[in-house]
């Protein structure tokens, strides 16, 4: 089983950029998956996470309105689109997968509730 998140970049301040997460060996449409990074220096932190039919959303405060996660079951992928990119987006770039059942609303924003994870994408964001 594994997940692989890429796309990641040099991108300049106002920019764009689309990660991916694509799994092997494990169907993602059974999966609730989350974006998370991690900077220089700081804790790995919440960005994104999309339910298994992808009729549930929920993004960081800090990133509202600029990033948007989607999945295309499909194609066994899941997306972080980032526009608006700002210095202070520069991190790696974590996604991760779970589906075991949650007993409070906000497991979602807490990094030890997710099993699979990926191997992590830089995104580096000029002034």
């Amino acid at each position: 089983v594994q997940l692989q998140a890429y796309g990641g970049g040099l991108v300049q301040h106002g920019g764009s950029l689309r990660l991916s997460c694509a799994a092997s060996g494990l169907t993602l449409s059974s999966y609730g998956v989350a974006w998370f990074r991690e900077a220089p220096g700081k804790e790995r932190e919440f960005v994104a996470m999309i339910s298994l039919s992808g009729d549930r959303k929920y993004h960081a405060d800090s990133v509202k309105g600029r990033f948007t996660i989607s999945r295309d079951n499909s194609e066994n992928t899941v997306y972080l689109h980032m526009n608006k990119l700002k210095p202070e987006d520069t991190a790696v770039y974590f996604c991760a997968a779970d589906r075991r059942t949650k007993t409070y609303s906000t497991w979602y924003r807490n990094q030890h509730e997710y099993y699979y994870w990926g191997q992590g994408t830089l995104v580096t964001v000029s002034s």
